[in-house]
Formats: C-alpha cells, structure tokens, sequence
C-alpha cells in the first residue's frame, strides 16, 4: 500500500509536467516573482547578490575544472561558449580596473583565469574529445551584433567613449555567451552531470543578478536607471539580463526535474533549448 502511494514531489511533477506550455510559463513567471520577493525580505544588501551571482560563475567554472582534470575529456562542452565567456570576461575586468576597482575585479580576475584554463585545456590537451560539429555556432555571428550594438546604445556617464562602449559590449555579449553551449546540448540531447551542474550554475548566477538590478531598481524607485545614465542604455542593461535569465530558465526546469527524478544524465526532450 505504502508503496503504491506517490510522494508529493511526484506528483507535482506530473502535475506540471501535464500542463500547456502557457500554464508552465505563468507558474516559471510565479515561482520568480515569489524568489523576488524572498531575496528582498530575507537580503538586505542588494549589492550582495551581484557578488554572489559572480561567485556562482565562478563555481560553475570550477566544476568545469574538476570534470576536465579527472575526466580527461571535454565531450559536451562548447569551447565557443568559454571563449566568449573569456572575452566578456576580460572586457568587464579592464572596465573595472580603469573604472571601479573593488571585489567585483577580484572574482572578475579568478574567474577569467578559470577560463583560460579552461580554453587551454580544450584547445590543446583534451582536443581530441572535443565535438567540434556539435559546437556549430560561428562566434562571429555573435560578436559582431554585440559591438555594433554597444557602438549605438551605451552608458552616457562622464568616463571615456572607448570604456564606456567596452562596458555596454561586456553587458550584450554576457547576455548571450551561453549561446553556443546550449547549441551542443540541443545537439546531443544528452547532458552529462559536470556540464549540467555548470550551465545550471550560470542559470542560478543570471538569476541571482537580473534580481539584483530589478531590486536595486524596486529600491530607488527608478533612481539607479537614472545615475546609469539616459537614453536606452537603462532599459537595455535590464532587458540584457532578463534575457539571459530567460534563455537559461527552460534548462534549468528540466535540471531540477532531473535531479528530482534522481537522474544522474539530463536527457532533454526536442524543442528544449
């Protein structure tokens, strides 16, 4: 009989996993907006989640380490996506160097290295278990429309036009670094544990820092959009992360579904990502 009867997670899986693709959006939309408004009752300091978002990355690239390290093999990850995250990287660093160095420049700093390490290792060490025909994004096509846009649409704040424009490309190109690794696990439909733990990582820090902004926001009652300047630059920073947060979120359901189901290798279902 006890065995028979569902335990309450599973039923709520199935549940959901009924449910149109409408509904589902509504209950992500709902889930998101309730995390908002316990991060804002539960943290004080609004600037803590920008660090935690950046300590997340860096985390993720840590278990990308420890798989490359022990495993001694790169098959599932997109090296277009670590080398975009590496020049987004070193565009934010130079920014916060030249700009505001603080904490943000150290974790900054550490994750870039990570990175390096990481394109290295997949470049040269591990190069024969790389899938290369999966990584079938071109970064050029990715690039470009991020430094065109941040030619247009950038901060209008008293620093240099060069590191005001470096700034804005970090922010687009952010946004969508993670791009090509979705295009290798929508090619391979199989995700193996280390490359799932790492791209849910980067959900959890998008989230954590498109909360930041959208709190920080909700704090100063529009304040902060003003002292980023004028024009679209405002808007574009929020609409940057929140597509980020947006492009990462269907993965991230059918990690936790995984992990709940006990499963060790994410399967993704066609359509996803």
């Amino acid at each position: 009989m006890k065995g028979n009867t569902k335990k309450p997670i599973q039923v709520v899986r199935t549940w959901v996993r009924r449910q149109p693709p409408k509904v589902k959006v509504f209950l992500a939309f709902a889930i998101a907006i309730a995390a908002l408004i316990f991060i804002r009752m539960v943290v004080y300091d609004h600037d803590n989640l920008f660090i935690a978002a950046e300590a997340v990355h860096a985390l993720g690239i840590s278990v990308l380490i420890y798989k490359l390290a022990t495993e001694k093999t790169c098959a599932g990850l997109s090296l277009k996506s670590q080398e975009l995250t590496a020049i987004f990287l070193g565009s934010r660093l130079y920014c916060s160097f030249v700009m505001e160095y603080d904490v943000h420049t150290l974790l900054d700093l550490a994750t870039l290295a990570a990175t390096v390490w990481v394109v290295y290792m997949m470049r040269f060490n591990l190069n024969s278990s790389y899938m290369l025909e999966k990584d079938n994004v071109t970064n050029y096509y990715v690039v470009i429309p991020c430094a065109v846009l941040s030619l247009v649409v950038h901060p209008t704040t008293q620093h240099h036009i060069i590191n005001r424009i470096l700034w804005a490309f970090c922010v687009y190109l952010e946004a969508v670094s993670v791009l090509p690794q979705l295009r290798v696990m929508q090619n391979t439909k199989i995700v193996e544990p280390f490359t799932a733990h790492y791209v849910f990582a980067l959900g959890v820090a998008r989230f954590l820092s498109c909360a930041h902004w959208i709190l920080q926001v909700l704090d100063t009652r529009g304040g902060l959009l003003t002292a980023l300047g004028y024009g679209l630059w405002p808007s574009m920073v929020l609409l940057s992360e929140i597509v980020q947060t947006f492009i990462l979120a269907d993965f991230c359901y059918y990690y936790v579904q995984s992990v709940m189901g006990g499963q060790l290798v994410l399967r993704l279902p066609s359509g996803v990502v």
